[in-house]
């Protein structure tokens, strides 16, 4: 009596068909919701400028976005067979070489993070500091020393895992191509960025749509290549977002 031989169902074509499409502009669209959340106090409160004063809270709008990703990571997995925290775990079987190719990987990060930023703001702006000046404003000593602490940790542990480990392995799946599956999670963290502050500024737009776009895409391809790198890659993420943030302490 010949026996069937059940193959193992991927998970993820199952039971997650459309869930990676809508994580797709989730990001962007709960920046933008939140930062519309913070417009309302302002108007609320009387400010003719409602729109502009709310930009300046860009660090809670992404901190607060990263919660709900989180939140909403959680259980996505979980309905996988999969734990979300377990994606940060350090491999200690091969902790020795995960460390030398995030060595190298840092090295390649310093240009491919600063050079877009720096180069295009001076093409679009004629001067980084135009740019930095829209993007950075005053915030009470509060805020700005929360935002230095929660805006870089929520990045770290939200940011690269839905884009890289969920976004990207189920566009792959259903899609049969690689590198279109890599390129569109690539282009829309880039792209993401919009909304960090949305302000209705084309320049302003140009500037931080393509600024990260390089980076996502050394970032998606080293997480392609080797999954376990995320702990070290997300530490990475928090200290370069840390960077971003002490900005705030300048104005």
């Amino acid at each position: 009596m010949n026996k069937t031989i059940s193959m193992p169902v991927d998970v993820a074509t199952v039971k997650t068909p459309w869930q990676a499409w809508m994580m797709l502009p989730a990001r962007t669209l709960l920046f933008a919701a939140f930062q519309a959340i913070f417009a309302l106090v302002y108007f609320l409160g009387g400010s003719a400028h409602a729109w502009d004063d709310s930009s300046a809270w860009w660090p809670f709008s992404v901190t607060l976005t990263n919660v709900v990703c989180i939140l909403l990571l959680i259980p996505l997995f979980r309905s996988e067979g999969k734990s979300y925290l377990n994606l940060f775990r350090i491999d200690r079987e091969h902790i020795k070489n995960d460390l030398v190719a995030v060595l190298v990987v840092l090295v390649i990060t310093i240009p491919v993070a600063m050079l877009p930023d720096i180069l295009l703001a001076n093409w679009l702006f004629g001067d980084i500091k135009v740019a930095m000046g829209l993007f950075i404003h005053h915030l009470p000593a509060w805020a700005t020393l929360s935002g230095f602490i929660l805006f870089p940790v929520t990045q770290g542990m939200a940011e690269l895992v839905t884009y890289f480990l969920y976004i990207e392995p189920h566009l792959e799946d259903q899609l049969k191509v690689r590198w279109l599956a890599l390129s569109i999670a690539a282009i829309a963290l880039g792209i993401q960025h919009i909304a960090v502050p949305l302000l209705f500024n084309a320049p302003f737009i140009i500037w931080r749509a393509l600024m990260f776009i390089p980076f996502a895409f050394l970032l998606g391809i080293t997480l392609r290549w080797r999954p376990r790198l995320l702990i070290y890659l997300a530490i990475i993420h928090m200290l370069m977002d840390m960077g971003t943030a002490a900005m705030l302490f300048t104005v």
